[in-house]
């Protein structure tokens, strides 16, 4: 059970690193203080920028769950 959700957590972790990486960036970050800001910013957001926040929050909250379960069955362990 323990090796069934560590595998799940690493595949957990690599997908979110994969979404987090694909979102486009926001601004406000260190490239703006060296003039790197100058795009201009489209109101609203398309449809899978809004379907690829979704699944980031779904994934890392799938993420989140797999932590406490594995911090809970391994407490027992032991």
């Amino acid at each position: 059970m323990v090796l069934a959700f560590q595998i799940a957590l690493i595949v957990f972790s690599l997908l979110l690193m994969l979404l987090v990486l694909m979102h486009k960036g926001k601004g406000g970050g260190l490239s703006d203080m060296f003039g790197g800001g100058m795009q201009s910013s489209v109101g609203g957001s398309s449809v899978a920028e809004r379907n690829l926040d979704r699944i980031t929050v779904v994934v890392g909250l799938a993420w989140f769950a797999c932590v406490v379960v594995l911090g809970l069955l391994v407490k027992l362990d032991s």
